[in-house]
Parts: structure tokens; C-alpha cells; sequence
């Protein structure tokens, strides 16, 4: 089993060969997306952080966009400073350079504002897609694989349908020597144990009971009830009656694997092989995010209600669990995992159509929510307050 991917100088294999717009504060965001809106082949991470934040937070944004940086699917970098901004630029830009990949920087006040800004920018973008347009992809065996999971969007279907085949992938990857990564931390309330029971060490297993308090804990800090927040009232409508019933089918889509270790939400993967947990809220732009800073080379997104969003740099492989949803917007579903509930196909049938849309997403195929453009939103999970 094998896929065709650009080998980077660091090690890894990208299934994209963007060149990524980074700001490095929210302040440097219409510097950066003038850019991406003139130069083809660039991608904006485009995000609300970067100044007036706590030091803890300031250095989690900094680890994050560091992160997405060092992306495999990512060819080249070019960072949009303001100048003034808490987050660490420097930083940025050296540890991005440090994979070997070209990066480069602008700061809008020592050039003169946005103008001046917009115009070097445009130049050192070009420079830079024109440089990565001529990388050529080459064979890799599945153990090069870089998965992540989530679940969005979530109905009765997700956890019967969508979620399990997800898991049969999770496993089938695991045992070819590849990575899987999941997270939503909110969704393990009511099933850590069962987590914990899988955990490959007494460590790992307290690790993510650890997660789980952590998340609870910020959730009664504000005096409320987690629901209406947790399960969402979309999942209500679609069945789902608490956050544990959640939770149940949510874990399903990580397979059945030992889990190795939890991540933090801005850490790297760095080459570690097997299942893993990364601690991250449910939403889609903070888990995408924290997915893609991760090292994933693309996502498995279970739906039931039906989630279109994706991620600029990763691609997302979107699996309904639903058949009625799949008909209404098929447009912007990749597979019909809803076919497991009519008995149309089994588990294992939609998981062998899943590793195959893999293989080819990976290789270059566009998800439809790539063809669509549907891409353009990130967010940092922070914990603080802006001060």
C-alpha cells in the first residue's frame, strides 16, 4: 500500500506543497490575506490571536503557528509581522527555517505600512511558489501516513455508521506502522475510562484522565451547565441526549489500538508511530487547527447532520454517517458511510473505500470542501483571558 507524496528536508512527506501566509498577529491578518488573493499557490492562516493575551497564551500561539510552519504539507513559508506584536516572530521564522524549508518574513511598520507591505509581500510569495511549482511527488509505503481524526456535526448515525469506519481505518493504519491522532477532550466525558483502559501505560492512562478533568474544570469555573454547549443542540435534534451518549460513539472513530500518549494542543508528532490523543476542544476551527499543527498530513471527519468546513493547509476527507444528509449535500460529502445502516455495505467495506480515498487524497486528489474553497478559517485554542 503506498501514495504518492513531496519528500521534505526534515523527513516528513506532505500531501500538499502550499506556500503558507502566516501573521503572526491578527493585526498583520489584511496584510496577509492581500497576498494569498494575489499569488496562486499560497495558503492564509488567518487567526484572531497574537497580542494582548497572557504569557502562557502568547507562547501557545507561538508554538501553534510554529507548528503549522513546520506542516509536511507545506513547501515554503512566508511570516507577516506587524512589528509590535506579543508572539514571538523570531522564533517563528527559526523554527520554521530549521526544517530546511524556505521562509521568509515582513514586518508592515519597518516598511512603511500596509501598502509597502502588500507589494514585498506579493514579490517574496511569488519568489517562493514558483520555487516549491517545481517539486515532484514520489512513492511512500503507508507507514509515512499522518492521520487525523474528528467527528462534527454529530447524530445518531455518527456513532453506529461514519465513526466506526473511521475506526476500522484508525486500525488498519496503526497496524501498517502509520500514526493516527484524535482528540475533542470535551467528548471523552463519560468514556475516559474506556480510554484509559487502552492507555499503554499507567502514565498515558492518568494523562488522559488528567485531560478530561482539565476540561470539566473549565466548564464549572463559569457557574454553568455544559449543556447547550456539549452535546450542541444540532446533536440533540439528531438523537443524541447527553454528553455521555455523545461520547460513547464519538470514541469509536479512534479504532480499538493501545493509545500511546496525549499530546499537548500545540504539539508535534515528530515522527511517533501509533494511536495518539491530542488534548483539544471539539470545534472545528480550534481541533483543525490544533490537528494541522500537529504534523497530520490530512483528516477523516465523521458528520452526520452534515459539517462541510475544512482546513487551508490539510485536506478533509468528509464521512457521512447519514444517507439522508449524504443526498441533501453531496456535494460537499467525500463518502457515504450511511450505506453501513441500510445494509448496503458493512463496516469493513466503507473502511477498505475509506483507506483507498486516503490514498488518493493523499497522492493529490482534492477533498470536495478543497474544490470548493470551503478552507478558509482557523483559530487558536487558548486558555486565557485578552487583557
Amino acid at each position: 500500500m503506498e501514495f504518492f507524496g513531496y519528500e521534505r528536508a526534515d523527513g516528513q512527506v506532505g500531501a500538499r506543497n502550499h506556500v503558507a501566509v502566516i501573521p503572526s498577529v491578527i493585526c498583520a491578518d489584511d496584510v496577509a490575506q492581500a497576498i494569498v488573493h494575489q499569488v496562486h499557490g499560497t495558503r492564509g492562516l488567518l487567526h484572531h490571536q497574537g497580542c494582548c493575551q497572557l504569557p502562557p497564551d502568547l507562547d501557545r500561539v507561538t508554538d501553534t503557528l510554529c507548528g503549522l510552519g513546520c506542516s509536511p504539507n507545506v513547501g515554503a513559508v512566508l511570516v507577516v509581522s506587524l512589528g509590535c506584536e506579543g508572539t514571538d516572530h523570531e522564533r517563528l521564522v527559526e523554527t520554521i527555517a530549521r526544517t530546511g524549508k524556505p521562509v521568509e518574513i515582513i514586518r508592515i511598520q519597518e516598511l512603511g505600512g500596509m501598502s509597502n507591505a502588500i507589494r514585498q509581500g506579493t514579490d517574496l510569495a511569488q519568489n517562493l511558489a514558483r520555487h516549491v511549482s517545481g517539486q515532484q511527488r514520489k512513492a511512500f509505503d503507508a507507514s509515512r501516513i499522518v492521520m487525523a481524526i474528528k467527528c462534527g456535526g454529530s447524530d445518531a448515525t455518527s456513532g453506529m455508521a461514519s465513526n466506526c469506519a473511521i475506526g476500522y481505518v484508525a486500525d488498519k493504519l496503526v497496524d501498517l506502522g502509520a500514526t493516527v491522532i484524535f482528540g475533542e477532550t470535551t467528548e471523552f466525558i463519560g468514556a475516559e475510562h474506556i480510554l484509559a483502559r487502552r492507555a499503554a501505560t499507567p502514565d498515558v492512562a492518568e494523562r488522559i484522565y488528567g485531560a478530561v478533568d482539565r476540561m470539566e474544570t473549565r466548564a464549572k469555573s463559569l457557574g454553568c451547565d455544559m449543556r447547550k454547549g456539549q452535546p450542541t443542540p444540532g446533536n440533540i435534534a439528531g438523537g443524541l441526549s447527553s454528553i455521555e451518549e455523545k461520547s460513547l460513539g464519538a470514541i469509536v472513530k479512534s479504532g480499538t489500538r493501545p493509545i500511546q500518549g496525549v499530546l499537548e494542543y500545540p504539539e508535534r508528532i515528530d515522527g511517533r508511530k501509533g494511536l495518539w490523543i491530542k488534548d483539544t476542544p471539539g470545534r472545528e476551527p480550534e481541533i483543525l487547527t490544533g490537528m494541522g499543527a500537529s504534523g497530520a498530513q490530512f483528516m477523516m471527519f465523521s458528520t452526520g447532520r452534515g459539517a462541510p468546513q475544512g482546513f487551508p493547509i490539510m485536506p478533509v476527507i468528509k464521512v457521512c454517517g447519514n444517507v439522508n444528509t449524504y443526498a441533501r449535500m453531496e456535494n460537499d460529502m467525500d463518502v457515504n458511510a450511511g450505506r453501513i445502516i441500510t445494509g448496503e455495505k458493512s463496516v469493513e467495506e466503507i473502511g477498505e473505500e475509506l483507506i483507498q480515498k486516503a490514498l488518493v487524497v493523499l497522492s493529490g486528489e482534492m477533498t470536495k470542501n478543497e474544490a470548493i474553497g470551503y478552507f478558509n478559517f482557523i483559530d487558536i485554542h487558548t486558555l486565557g483571558p485578552v487583557i
